[in-house]
């Protein structure tokens, strides 16, 4: 059996937006959500790579292919006095997991938030997400006493209405 040529992980640029888009398309529809993704390429380019940068994103590639990604954004925590990153995306390519890809990019985004004095990384996962148990032994804790709440679509516009 060939051996499979290593890892790299680079920070995304413009030119990666049809991927990153293709990457988010393919994560929604693994989440059973697939109608949910109505960024376009282009809405990418704009807020990510635009004059005020929404998000950061890092490519995983195996040789020259790219075989995933993880797009993350950032937050301030009052508690710690300090920055944060919040993992909004992780995908790998199911024909590259436990292969340390998911590793890799976790890795790159500690390095980051390290090296610039952040002081945690966040992320949601789905319950029934099998990722759990590699978020946990890497070292995330499953925060139990804290649920998410979301407020987005007509609700949100209701609230803002008045």
């Amino acid at each position: 059996m060939k051996d499979k040529a290593p890892i790299t992980v680079r920070m995304a640029t413009v030119n990666d937006v049809e991927l990153l888009h293709r990457f988010s398309v393919d994560l929604a529809t693994f989440e059973d959500e697939p109608d949910a993704i109505t960024s376009t390429p282009q809405t990418l380019a704009r807020d990510g790579f635009g004059k005020e940068p929404q998000f950061a994103a890092l490519i995983a590639e195996r040789g020259p292919m790219p075989v995933g990604f993880a797009l993350y954004t950032f937050n301030y925590s009052v508690w710690t006095g300090a920055r944060g990153i919040f993992i909004e995306d992780i995908w790998v390519l199911p024909e590259e997991r436990r292969g340390g890809v998911a590793r890799a990019l976790m890795q790159a985004v500690a390095q980051e938030c390290v090296a610039k004095g952040f002081k945690r990384i966040d992320l949601n996962v789905l319950d029934w997400n099998p990722a759990r148990g590699f978020y946990e032994r890497i070292g995330f804790k499953w925060i139990r006493n804290w649920l998410p709440y979301r407020l987005s679509g007509e609700a949100l516009e209701k609230l803002a209405s008045g």
